[in-house]
């Protein structure tokens, strides 16, 4: 368990895309996270071979498995979210902020509290569903209207239980969807 936590209070780095936001512009965020991406992945190439000093032993501390990339998919997911919802700013935070907080949260919630699995998907619990809508509902909402944020909590948490692919990717391209159909058509 205090594997994880460590992990995802890594993986609650993604705030510091919004705390960034007043002193950044657009491109100078895209660009971040997209170096961010970038190192992770050459980081994690040079992992494999040989010890790099902090960096090995952070890994090593965070990670499930030998062969998890979800600190990579992570950034890219931020990239790919600002690139895709930038222009838009409130719609990029509220589903960063989905992913940094939601994601972060329901993963220690469950495992330390979840009791009931969630149907199709046993790995994850209705605790940690549950803290996921909260949390990034909460979050969303200091950026977007309450229906936009409730919905994107909700496709969130759901992305986050039952996504084929990495969640890190799913969560805030779904989140960032969902917010702007509520924003501009509904």
């Amino acid at each position: 368990m205090q594997k994880e936590t460590l992990r995802q209070i890594v993986h609650a780095s993604g705030l510091l895309f919004i705390f960034l936001e007043p002193f950044l512009s657009l491109p100078y965020l895209i660009a971040l996270a997209i170096f961010a991406t970038v190192m992770g992945e050459i980081i994690y190439k040079i992992d494999k071979k040989r010890n790099i000093f902090l960096f090995s032993m952070l890994l090593n501390s965070c990670r499930r498995n030998d062969n998890e990339k979800g600190f990579i998919y992570f950034f890219a997911g931020l990239s790919l979210t600002l690139i895709i919802f930038g222009q838009n700013l409130a719609v990029a935070n509220a589903a960063i902020l989905t992913l940094a907080l939601g994601d972060s949260l329901s993963t220690i919630v469950g495992m330390r509290w979840g009791k009931h699995p969630l149907i199709f998907n046993p790995k994850k619990t209705w605790e940690g569903s549950l803290t996921f809508i909260v949390t990034a509902f909460l979050g969303a909402l200091t950026q977007v209207p309450l229906l936009a944020a409730l919905a994107g909590a909700i496709v969130g948490a759901i992305s986050e239980a039952y996504s084929p692919i990495d969640d890190n990717l799913t969560i805030p391209l779904v989140v960032g969807t969902v917010i702007t159909i509520f924003i501009y058509f509904l």
